[in-house]
């Protein structure tokens, strides 16, 4: 889940109705394109250790063990670097989501995986793991004193938005969902946990296990199921 006045983030997503447990994403972006693979992780780290404004290019390019010239042929600037990540970072989400075994292509499927995947990496110590997070707080942050940022952020969020509208809307006509509920609401809903991970992240706070974050999300998803 790029014009010159608002960056927009290239969108790759597999429809909703056309992905199957049984035929999970399995192609590695690192293989397809390694060079903008490692851009991408480099940015991320960047972006995540100093924020949009103090991130520097030619420190991504380091990183990347490239010259500026390499992000420079592929990105006009810092802007595009970070919608590019963002938009990378939020694919990679859905595509974990996909790639998982008990995904059905249910919306309660989403909560319950997302829930354990949400604590797993708020838990985590790898560096991978925790880039993501910080490149999305810092990027928040900064959308508040940079219109570019928040644009970026903005087309982001709503491409994210019509992500998470396809797989509720998918649900009703299954019957994981209510039809009587608002496709809207349970989309900010999913949007309002993600968020507040990110800043559970920063006030440092104590998680719960995997598991009980999962009974949890399995009460609220069948509190949304059609009634019976």
């Amino acid at each position: 889940m790029v014009m010159s006045s608002e960056p927009s983030a290239p969108s790759t997503f597999v429809p909703v109705e056309s992905v199957d447990a049984a035929d999970p994403v399995d192609v590695d972006p690192v293989d397809v394109d390694p060079l903008g693979a490692r851009l991408l992780e480099a940015a991320t780290a960047e972006f995540a250790a100093r924020g949009y404004a103090g991130a520097r290019v030619a420190e991504i390019a380091r990183r990347a063990g490239v010259t500026t010239g390499a992000i420079y042929s592929r990105y006009r600037g810092k802007a595009d670097l970070l919608a590019a990540a963002l938009a990378d970072a939020t694919e990679g989400e859905f595509d974990a989501l996909f790639a998982d075994h008990r995904f059905q292509g249910r919306m309660e499927d989403i909560i319950l995986i997302a829930g354990s995947h949400l604590v797993e990496e708020l838990t985590s110590d790898s560096a991978d793991n925790r880039a993501t997070p910080g490149m999305l707080l810092e990027s928040f942050a900064a959308a508040r004193h940079e219109p570019e940022v928040a644009a970026i952020i903005g087309s982001g969020m709503r491409q994210r938005r019509d992500r998470l509208a396809e797989i509720v809307d998918t649900a009703k006509r299954q019957g994981g969902i209510d039809p009587a509920l608002d496709t809207e609401a349970v989309v900010t809903f999913c949007h309002a946990v993600g968020l507040g991970f990110l800043l559970l992240e920063v006030a440092d706070l104590p998680t719960p296990a995997a598991g009980d974050w999962e009974a949890l999300i399995a009460r609220l998803v069948a509190s949304v199921a059609p009634p019976s």
